[in-house]
């Protein structure tokens, strides 16, 4: 009969282990490869541009000049998927920071105002969540080009509508609480009321979205590249270098292998810290 409480503390306890662990392999991954990029500059000062002919496709693992190897112009992989993961980093964060802005601020629009507003807006996302994604890449980038800019701003058009969807939901819950209702009732503004009320209380989940957001948009820039689609093919990129490898996976297979072992751990390490953070702020799994 003693043997059902006792039990019962060490099933708890392994969720909250389990959590532990996402943070730790979540930060050491997402720390680790933020490090080795940010130090690239002051470790390749030539960003993986440097060529030798004479040491094309040199294997890995087999001199310290090249330990991760060297691609079709002997240039060494280690310099490229480092300095590459800055375009890639950079995209995915920019992307993000941007499109949640934007989503944040017409959420907050549509959520709070209601009406004509909330209307207008929220069948502009559904106007928008029922075009293709790829019809919608392939036409903005015909008519912009590719580039770094041009593809971060895609991204910002593209996703959104996620965040305005998932703040306004929120809002209609905020909106209709007591201390809100209280604060209108004191003859508090509407900017301040979503600034100091209203707002606190959706960034939770919009965090979460944003962390694993950060993940999706790496995955996505590196498949862009891969097609054509994404930035100058001159500068070092994961789908960039995923690209270039493709056809020599036969007879040089850490051209590509290194690259997208670099956007694996980046981004399990992302999508493990989203997990965490989601099962801190509510770990009921109600978000």
């Amino acid at each position: 009969m003693n043997s059902l409480p006792s039990s019962a503390p060490a099933l708890a306890s392994r969720p909250m282990q389990w959590r532990s662990l996402e943070f730790v392999l979540g930060a050491l991954l997402t720390g680790l490869m933020l490090a080795l990029v940010l130090l690239s500059v002051w470790l390749f000062p030539d960003r993986g541009s440097l060529m030798d002919l004479s040491a094309r496709l040199t294997e890995p693992f087999l001199t310290w000049a090249h330990p991760l190897g060297t691609d079709p112009l002997g240039r060494d992989v280690l310099a490229r998927v480092l300095v590459g993961g800055r375009i890639s980093l950079m995209v995915g964060f920019v992307s993000v920071l941007g499109a949640s802005a934007l989503g944040i601020v017409i959420g907050l629009i549509a959520g709070y105002y209601r009406g004509f507003w909330d209307m207008l807006l929220m069948r502009c996302v559904d106007v928008q969540l029922a075009l293709p994604f790829i019809l919608v890449a392939l036409t903005f980038i015909s008519i912009l080009g590719g580039g770094l800019g041009n593809i971060i701003l895609f991204m910002m058009v593209a996703q959104w509508v996620q965040y305005a969807r998932l703040v306004r939901g929120m809002v209609l819950s905020v909106r209709e609480r007591e201390f809100v209702q209280a604060a209108r009732a004191f003859g508090v503004r509407d900017l301040a009321m979503i600034r100091h009320h209203i707002l606190p209380n959706v960034l939770g989940p919009v965090i979460i979205l944003m962390t694993l957001n950060v993940a999706n948009n790496i995955l996505l820039e590196s498949s862009l590249t891969f097609l054509g689609l994404g930035v100058d093919p001159l500068i070092p990129s994961w789908g960039g270098m995923l690209a270039d490898g493709r056809t020599y996976m036969q007879t040089a297979w850490w051209v590509s292998v290194f690259p997208g072992v670099a956007i694996m751990l980046t981004v399990l390490g992302l999508n493990l810290l989203g997990d965490w953070l989601r099962d801190r702020i509510d770990p009921t799994g109600k978000l």
